[in-house]
């Protein structure tokens, strides 16, 4: 299973990438606009100037979002996003609009990364729209006490009897269950907080089992 990081933070993506596990990053607005210092001079240049240093940052890929509502002008700014680098991956949101925009700029050799998708239906849609990604967000389904684990199985199953290529992207992972159990289904990426990746690498039997390990090893230097 690949991973990618689910945030706009330079620092963040530079720590993840270190690690080298990285394998790409998703941003979205919301994403962006924690980093934003100053909101008020923030312009559509200075999003895409910072889409071009993530990129700089992995060689993998690098969602960025549509921030439009029409099939016509998500066309027009998913074609000005993909310009931007050859990693960029343009998120398209699932609605009507958004499928014909996918249509369009997956026909035209623009990978796409249908976002925002909430069931299996919507997720059979993006792949027929030919979607590179598709992106169900298992966190704010367990939010409103549905199970979002259930809809990556049902995807993985459904993509798996149609033998469709578009991958499944588990967004919105809230803990580190939700990225083994994602594992275990089969889905081809997680995109996980920084914070979640780190504690991916915890566990209290490795703390304890290597302060011990420490503690017996200053004992045979100081012999």
């Amino acid at each position: 299973m690949k991973f990618f990081i689910d945030t706009a933070d330079l620092d963040e993506i530079r720590a993840a990438n270190d690690l080298g596990v990285l394998d790409g990053v998703t941003t979205n607005p919301s994403l962006v606009a924690k980093i934003v210092e100053d909101p008020d001079n923030f312009t559509y240049e200075d999003f895409k100037d910072h889409i071009a240093k993530i990129c700089d940052i992995v060689g993998g890929p690098v969602s960025a979002e549509v921030t439009t509502l029409t099939a016509d002008e998500m066309i027009s700014q998913g074609e000005e996003l993909a310009s931007i680098d050859e990693n960029v991956v343009v998120k398209c949101p699932l609605t009507l609009e958004g499928l014909k925009a996918m249509r369009h700029l997956s026909g035209n050799s623009i990978r796409i990364n249908a976002t925002l998708v909430f069931s299996p239906t919507q997720a059979i849609l993006a792949a027929k729209a030919g979607a590179s990604y598709v992106s169900p967000f298992v966190g704010r389904l367990d939010d409103i006490s549905t199970d979002g684990m259930a809809l990556i199985e049902q995807i993985v199953t459904i993509y798996r009897n149609y033998r469709f290529t578009t991958e499944v992207l588990v967004a919105s992972v809230r803990h580190p269950q939700h990225v083994v159990e994602a594992a275990i289904m089969g889905a081809d990426v997680a995109t996980i907080p920084f914070k979640v990746i780190e504690q991916l690498a915890k566990h209290p039997l490795t703390d304890t089992g290597l302060d011990r390990f420490m503690k017996d090893a200053a004992v045979i230097k100081n012999r």
